[in-house]
Parts: C-alpha cells; structure tokens; sequence
C-alpha cells in the first residue's frame, strides 16, 4: 500500500480531488475503483456520488410532494450514505466533514472521504435543488481547496478531446457543473476503460483518464 507523506496536505499543487459517481454501487467496478484508489501516493480527497440513495429521492419526491431544498438535502445525505459504503470498502478510507477534517486525514496519511452535509447546506452559493449533484460539489470542494486536479470517475467511457460543455450538454454532469469549477484544477475524466490502469497511475502520483477541454465560456463561468 502507498501512501502520501505526513505534512503534504496542504499542498494543494498536487492536491486530487476524486468524485466516484454513485452509478459504480451496481457495477463490480466499485471494488476495483476503491482499490486503485487506495494506492494513491499524491494528497487526495474522495467524493462520493448519491447513487442508488439519491436515485431514491428522485422517485419518491412526485410521489411524497416535498420540494427541492428537502430533495436536495436528502440527496446529500445520499452521498453520506455512499460514502460510508465507500470507508467500509477501502483500507484507507476516513471520513471527513470540513477542510480541518481533511487536512487532518491527509497528514495522517488517509484518504479523506468527504461528507458535505454540514458544509454544503452552509454554503450560499450553493443552490439547493437538481441544478447541483455531486458533479457540482465535487468542483465546489476542487475550488475551495484550490486543488491542482479534479477527477470525475464514470461508468462510460468519454472520448478524449471532450469538453466540459458537452458533459454538460450530454447529461453526463450536471448543468451547474461549469458554474463551480474554479479557474486553476485542471478536470479529468475517467471510465470503464481507464480502471486497469488506474491503480498503477495513482501509485505513481498521476491522475486516471484523461483532460477534458475548459473552453473560454467554462473558464468565464468559473471567475
């Protein structure tokens, strides 16, 4: 197993920020993905998808009528719940609510893995309904930390050369992703396709998949 040095947190030029989309629960992937990520030898913070738990909110909100600040609350705690799943699952995996917490984690050596309820709900510019998923927050907490890089592992394959625009366009990011991206993480993408090697990249301090384009209206966005 590696792991990053004591006293590296902070270093937020090599810091990782990586969203393991929720939709991995139903794929034998996950475990795989959590072992890959468990090699990291670089400053990393994991945040997890809703997936089948904020699935659930989605289909019960028409039945049950609440509204979206209740849905998008429930959503959070969906990605809490994955997230557990997730520290369960890995040998490294800690649980962390606040940049203190994670500071804390990555100095220790873990893998801080990011429970938002607490902060986001917090934060005002933050909007609380279906415009934001953990795409956005993902990005949100990328830009707080001001880390060097931003990875969003998926379960499809994105072609390389993609921009961000058309992940939005395409409904693979949600449509206020580009609005909380910050202007100094570069955005990776990883798939199916990147898992085998994934591990090995990350032990060696390199970030899976590869670069989306940040196109200047992205850039604008994140200003």
């Amino acid at each position: 197993m590696t792991r990053q040095g004591a006293g590296t947190m902070g270093n937020s030029k090599q810091l990782l920020v990586v969203k393991l989309g929720g939709s991995s629960a139903s794929s034998s992937d996950l475990s795989r993905w959590v072992r890959a990520l468990d090699q990291a030898s670089i400053p990393m913070v994991v945040v997890p998808g809703g997936g089948p738990f904020a699935n659930t909110v989605r289909r019960y909100q028409p039945k049950l009528g609440f509204d979206d600040r209740a849905a998008h609350e429930m959503a959070i705690l969906g990605m809490e719940q994955f997230g557990l799943a997730l520290i369960s699952l890995s040998t490294r995996m800690v649980s962390a609510r606040n940049r203190g917490e994670i500071e804390a984690a990555i100095e220790a050596g873990d893998i801080p893995v990011w429970l938002p309820r607490d902060v986001a709900l917090s934060a005002p510019e933050i909007a609380q309904d279906w415009s934001v998923t953990s795409d956005s927050l993902a990005a949100w907490l990328a830009s707080r930390l001001t880390a060097k890089h931003l990875c969003l592992i998926k379960q499809i394959d994105v072609p390389e050369g993609a921009d961000v625009e058309a992940l939005i366009g395409a409904k693979i990011v949600d449509d206020g992703f580009a609005d909380y991206l910050g202007p100094t993480s570069s955005v990776h993408v990883a798939g199916p396709g990147d898992l085998s090697s994934a591990g090995i990249r990350l032990a060696e301090g390199k970030v899976p998949g590869h670069v989306l384009q940040r196109h200047a209206a992205a850039l604008a966005a994140a200003v």
